[in-house]
């Protein structure tokens, strides 16, 4: 599927932590008010088939190198039970990949992980998922981009707090989903910082009121959505049984929807 062209707007040359991470987006912030400017995607340094999933620890920096699934890997469908391009130990950090297609099931982070500058450019299953079932693991997405997603984009099964900022988003189901349905459930917290996305899209975030999880929204653009049929947070009743959970509304409300009109700027 072709993607509509982002519009053009002025930029500035990354400078600081965003050159250090090497954001080919930049994320300019005025007066306090974060704004995001149009992404624009990576071009590979190479590329490289994987038959089975790599497994990362420690600090691994791919130098903008695409991975694509290939063999079991290479079916690029919605199939629940595929193994993901990477799997990723508690504590890793990922740098400057590019998850290219067939995408299998993303990556995989098994505790608290950083994702810097990570891109997906046709997410598979799921763009990354998020495990553990410790309360204080921290799992970081700074920088980067994803783009069609027929579901999710990103899939939170653990526990902890899931932060994700100076992303780019465009053609997806639901940016960011607090699992509905597992075997086991947890309270989960997420915080979106600095987003920018592209219709089509869904929903921004997907919570589960009856577990106490929370969504915090700042800095948002939503680019090409001038009916505003993005939901910016869609509140559920979760289950542990497998069924399809039931929605809760859709109004922030300070308690698991946490943004203002002001948090999203429509372009």
């Amino acid at each position: 599927m072709t993607s509509p062209a982002l519009p053009r707007t002025r930029r500035r040359a990354p400078t600081g932590a965003l050159a250090a991470l090497g954001l080919s987006s930049v994320m300019i912030t005025t007066l306090g008010a974060p704004t995001a400017s149009a992404a624009t995607w990576p071009t590979a340094n190479g590329s490289q088939a994987v038959s089975s999933t790599i497994q990362l620890s420690g600090t691994k920096d791919y130098g903008m190198k695409r991975l694509y699934g290939s063999g079991a890997l290479g079916s690029d469908n919605q199939d629940e039970d595929q193994g993901p391009i990477l799997e990723l130990a508690a504590g890793t950090v990922l740098k400057n990949v590019i998850i290219g297609a067939p995408a299998a099931d993303g990556i995989h982070c098994s505790g608290s992980c950083t994702l810097q500058n990570v891109w997906w450019e046709d997410v598979g299953e799921d763009a990354a998922t998020f495990r553990g079932s410790s309360s204080s693991n921290v799992y970081t997405i700074s920088g980067g981009g994803a783009k069609e997603a027929s579901d999710k984009v990103f899939q939170f099964n653990g526990a902890g707090t899931l932060n994700v900022s100076n992303f780019a988003v465009k053609n997806f189901g639901t940016f960011v989903r607090s699992c509905g349905n597992c075997s086991t459930q947890y309270k989960r917290t997420i915080n979106l910082n600095t987003i920018e996305a592209t219709y089509k899209g869904s929903k921004l975030v997907g919570i589960n009121t009856n577990y106490g999880d929370s969504a915090t929204l700042r800095g948002i653009t939503i680019v090409g959505d001038t009916s505003k049929k993005i939901i910016p947070c869609q509140k559920y009743i979760g289950n542990n049984s497998g069924k399809e959970p039931t929605t809760n509304g859709t109004n922030p409300d300070g308690t698991y929807c946490k943004y203002s009109t002001s948090d999203i700027t429509y372009k």
